[in-house]
């Protein structure tokens, strides 16, 4: 389960809603799933070391994804949208979208199957946490501040 801290306020498994995005993808329809492919949005600038991820997507051995990030009221999304690609910020920089897990938690776990997912909900903003579990350990994504955080 997800540890407290970061202010979160409700920890539940009943389904609930972001306010502004709605639910996330069905819990269910994720436990069994393999993941096969990582594929990483990161921002770069200059010559600099890409940081992040800003936002993930899991692909499975279905070929669907389960994509993470963070929205503008800090909640977490967690939708089945595709990866975009890579777009130009000018003078802050780019944000790149790349097949890798390297540097994310979900690497180790690339060719395991989902056996449980669970949600964290803060009253006013939403969806804030989930923790994706294997059989050999978990992922927990969060929502601080606006970014996107993943710890394993």
């Amino acid at each position: 389960m997800l540890e407290a801290g970061y202010g979160l306020r409700v920890m539940s498994t009943e389904p609930h809603e972001c306010p502004l995005h709605g639910a996330a993808v069905d819990h269910d329809r994720l436990v069994g799933r393999r993941v096969v492919q990582i594929v990483a949005a990161r921002h770069r600038y200059d010559s600099e070391e890409a940081v992040g991820p800003l936002e993930i997507w899991l692909v499975d051995d279905l070929g669907e994804y389960i994509h993470i990030t963070t929205g503008s009221d800090w909640c977490l999304i967690v939708d089945d949208a595709a990866p975009h690609a890579g777009y130009d910020l000018g003078d802050s920089g780019r944000v790149e979208v790349v097949t890798s897990g390297h540097g994310t938690p979900f690497a180790r776990y690339v060719g395991e199957a989902i056996s449980s997912v669970d949600e964290r909900f803060d009253a006013r903003t939403g969806r804030v946490g989930l923790e994706i579990c294997f059989s050999t350990g978990s992922v927990q994504c969060r929502s601080w501040r606006g970014d996107l955080h993943l710890a394993g």
